[in-house]
């Protein structure tokens, strides 16, 4: 491994792994630019990189703007002469039960900022990134490989970002860009999908017909491992940075052993009985 320096474009800093990566990317000594929709919340990463000592630019940047995304992108090249890298990371959660007690303004802005914010980004830095010959990095997800119940939303989101960059990366490489997608599991000390409002006690109780097998999902799902599983955001951004400094990048990038054991039970899976038969297990389904 080598490692490479330049400017790179972090999206949604204000907590998690974008912030440690934003962190982590400026100590590596890339000139970091660390974006988020909401400059009001630029606290937490100022802190965090007065105390590594390193200095961010922090700007905004909304994925679901047009407008704000070629300002902040035209902006950095202009403050900079070159954009080498951007991590696509800005995203929401849901806590919608199912897709059948939920609306599909839900669904939609699911979609919109997790799957066409991370294209409407990308578009946008391409040119950029073709002519610096850079790195198209995005944070991806298991749920992205595998499909978890009562998340049927985020999932499809991950999953059309898979789809996406893998069809992308030959055609980028070919052009001077590598694409890659970093998977973690969950992140266990964010304010990702965490609302004060809504719990396991709020979800059950919209989820109607459903709610039985909501609780037997929560219970198994809790049961079976993932708890430790999860990971802190700075371990994430450690692979981030490794894979922004690496000289080939492998495409898909698992975060810990248990990930890259979780995602060989899907990609082992031709016809996809041993991925069903998981997630009945979580339901506690026998069917």
């Amino acid at each position: 491994m080598t490692t490479r320096r330049g400017t790179v474009l972090v999206t949604g800093t204000s907590s998690g792994i974008g912030l440690a990566t934003a962190v982590t990317a400026a100590l590596a000594g890339f000139t970091t630019v660390a974006t988020m929709r909401d400059l009001g919340r630029a606290g937490p990463l100022r802190e965090a990189a007065d105390r590594a000592g390193v200095t961010v630019d922090i700007r905004r940047l909304d994925v679901t703007d047009a407008e704000s995304i070629t300002t902040c992108v035209d902006g950095t090249a202009d403050t900079y002469g070159r954009l080498d890298a951007v991590v696509n990371n800005a995203g929401i959660s849901n806590f919608d039960p199912t897709m059948e007690m939920s609306t599909l303004d839900a669904l939609r802005a699911n979609l919109e900022v997790n799957f066409f914010g991370v294209v409407a980004v990308s578009r946008a830095a391409m040119p950029l990134l073709r002519a610096g010959r850079g790195r198209l990095l995005t944070i991806g997800s298991v749920h992205g490989i595998a499909g978890q119940p009562f998340n049927e939303a985020y999932c499809a989101a991950k999953f059309a970002v898979e789809g996406f960059m893998e069809s992308l990366a030959p055609v980028a490489e070919a052009h001077g860009v590598t694409v890659s997608i970093v998977v973690p599991a969950s992140v266990v000390d964010t304010s990702f999908g965490v609302f004060p409002d809504i719990n396991r006690s709020t979800v059950q109780a919209a989820s109607g017909p459903y709610a039985p097998t909501f609780a037997a999902y929560v219970d198994g799902f809790t049961g079976q491992g993932w708890d430790a599983a999860g990971q802190k955001s700075q371990e994430v951004a450690d692979v981030v940075v490794r894979a922004l400094s690496a000289d080939r990048p492998a495409f898909r990038i698992p975060t810990s052993q248990w990930v890259s054991d979780y995602l060989a039970t899907k990609l082992a899976d031709p016809d996809g009985r041993a991925v069903q038969s998981l997630a009945r297990t979580w339901i506690g389904s026998t069917v």
